[in-house]
């Protein structure tokens, strides 16, 4: 079963991540990582590894690609990448960095192979689920704690840099109604909420300003990049 899902999906997967490399358009990439994450989860389960395959799932399929795809809705969809270096050198580090990681993987892998010596039913005694608990709260607590930490640093992180101090208090929904109706009285603007950006425009990204029926740009339906300047 394992050797007939590997030839079958292997093909797929490998097809899949290169067509991520080429595509042109974002939502097209994190869909082909979908179809690489959900091929390995089936890789696992044909492997009589339940939890892997659960995870697998759950977590990266899920949760990750998931936030990929808000991400993309949110910057936009339709954004075009630009090929000006910013930081001197990063290309020839970029390289550097990647012919690294693919000699460490193939050592890894290739070790791996080589000392293959028991089989599925040796490794998976008294259950999948409970040799891989052995493993990660035995021999390998060190790392797990360690990547525990840094996940915890990276999430407090991205809270930190996302952050913005309010110099005034927050205002309450009646306090906008109110101000709502005296804009109105004032100066004869509109009790209804402003087109959000994107409306009526060939995409929905917050980036792009709303549209009116002949294809003019709405003043009310700015940007998020101008109403943040």
């Amino acid at each position: 079963m394992s050797d007939a899902a590997f030839w079958i999906l292997a093909p797929v997967m490998v097809v899949a991540a290169l067509g991520i490399l080429v595509v042109r358009k974002p939502v097209h990439a994190a869909l082909l990582l979908a179809v690489v994450m959900i091929s390995l989860a089936v890789q696992y389960a044909a492997l009589d590894a339940p939890f892997l395959f659960a995870v697998q799932i759950v977590v990266y399929t899920g949760a990750i690609l998931m936030l990929f795809l808000f991400v993309l809705m949110l910057v936009g969809a339709d954004a075009v990448d630009t090929v000006k270096e910013t930081i001197k050198g990063q290309r020839l580090s970029a390289i550097v960095v990647s012919v690294a990681l693919g000699a460490t993987l193939i050592t890894a892998v290739t070790q791996g192979v080589a000392s293959l010596d028991t089989g599925l039913a040796d490794a998976n005694q008294g259950g999948n689920i409970n040799a891989i608990a052995d493993l990660i709260f035995s021999r390998y607590v060190l790392a797990f704690e360690v990547t525990s930490a840094l996940l915890i640093t990276a999430a407090i992180g991205a809270m930190v840099l996302a952050h913005q101090e309010r110099l005034t208090p927050r205002r309450t929904q009646a306090e906008l109604a109110a101000q709502r109706v005296k804009d109105w009285k004032e100066r004869g603007l509109h009790l209804g909420p402003a087109a959000a950006p994107g409306t009526l425009a060939t995409s929905n990204s917050v980036e792009t300003p709303a549209l009116l029926p002949d294809g003019s740009h709405l003043e009310t339906g700015k940007p998020l990049k101008e109403v943040r300047s």
